[in-house]
C-alpha cells in the first residue's frame, strides 16, 4: 500500500548544519515518489519563506504543502484550507508587542511583515534560518490584514501574560525565543486530516517525520510518527519509531526500515 509522507524541514529535510537537504535524503524521497508514495511538506513556515527545498521542488517530488502549522493547505493552485486568526486577536498581539517592545511577525495569504525587528529576529531569521531581509511594517499597517500565522518574540516566561489574550489560538514552540500563533484547531495534525481527506486515505496510510516540539501532534495523529535522531526527548516519546539524525541519513534509513525503498 503506498503511503502519504509528511515532512517538517527544518531539522528533518534540512540539516541546521549546512541549511541543505541531504543528498541521501533527495535521492530517498525520489525512488519512495518514484514507487507511488506522496510527498507533502509540514511547516510551521510561510510558503513565502521555504526558500530551502529547491532540489525537491525542481525534481517535481513535492505534491502539497501544509504551511503555517496546518493553518493554510493547498495542492498545487487548490487551497485546501484556510483559517484566519480573529482580528480582535490579532490587534492585540500587536498592542502587546507595542507596548512590550518585542518584534512579531505578522503572515498573511500572500504577505509576510515584521514589526519592531531586532537582534533576535536578524540572528534567527536571517542568519540560523536563511530567510531574506523581511519587508518592515508598522503595527498600524499589519492589524487589518487578514492574519494567518503570528510569530512574536517572546520567551516562555512570559506566555502566561499573553495566554489570556490567545484563548482562540494555538501557540506552537519550536525555538526558546519566539512562539508561532494560530487560529484554534490548525496544528500539523489537523493539516494531515485535510490532506487525507482530499485523498480519501485512512490514517494508517499517513507516516509523519519531524524533529521539533510543533511536531509532536503530527508524530500522534499519523498512523506511524519518525523522530529524528536530532529531536529532543519530548519528540522521541511522541513517535513511534526514532531514525539516525538528519546529518546521518535519517530519512533514507527511516523509509529503508519501512520498506519504501
Amino acid at each position: 500500500m503506498n503511503k502519504a509522507l509528511f515532512f517538517d524541514i527544518d531539522g528533518t529535510l534540512v540539516s541546521f548544519k549546512t541549511h541543505e537537504v541531504p543528498e541521501s535524503t533527495i535521492e530517498a524521497l525520489q525512488k519512495a515518489h518514484d514507487r507511488g508514495n506522496k510527498i507533502f511538506i509540514s511547516t510551521g513556515r510561510p510558503y513565502q519563506i521555504i526558500n530551502n527545498l529547491g532540489p525537491l521542488q525542481q525534481r517535481g517530488l513535492i505534491d502539497g504543502y501544509i504551511t503555517m502549522n496546518g493553518a493554510y493547505c493547498f495542492i498545487g493552485d487548490n487551497v485546501l484550507y484556510k483559517s484566519p486568526i480573529p482580528q480582535e486577536t490579532v490587534k492585540n498581539v500587536a498592542e502587546i508587542s507595542r507596548r512590550e517592545g518585542f518584534p512579531t511577525i505578522f503572515v498573511g495569504e500572500k504577505s509576510i511583515k515584521v514589526c519592531q525587528p531586532d537582534e533576535e529576529v536578524r540572528k534567527i531569521f536571517y542568519e540560523f534560518l536563511h530567510v531574506e531581509i523581511l519587508p518592515v511594517a508598522t503595527f498600524d499597517e499589519v492589524v487589518d490584514i487578514e492574519t494567518y500565522q503570528m510569530t512574536p518574540f517572546f520567551t516562555v516566561d512570559f506566555e502566561p501574560k499573553i495566554k489570556p489574550y490567545l484563548n482562540q489560538c494555538e501557540l506552537n514552540r519550536w525555538y526558546p525565543t519566539f512562539v508561532d500563533i494560530t487560529a484554534k484547531g490548525n496544528t500539523k495534525a489537523h493539516g494531515i486530516k485535510v490532506i487525507l481527506d482530499y485523498l480519501h486515505l485512512s490514517v494508517d496510510d499517513a507516516m509523519a517525520f519531524g524533529d521539533g516540539g510543533n511536531d509532536i501532534p503530527m508524530l500522534l495523529a499519523a498512523g506511524t510518527g519518525i523522530a529524528m535522531g536530532n529531536s529532543d526527548d519530548k519528540v522521541k516519546a511522541a513517535a513511534d519509531y526514532v531514525t539516525t539524525s538528519v546529518d546521518d541519513n535519517g530519512i533514507a534509513n527511516a523509509l529503508q526500515r519501512f520498506g519504501l525503498i
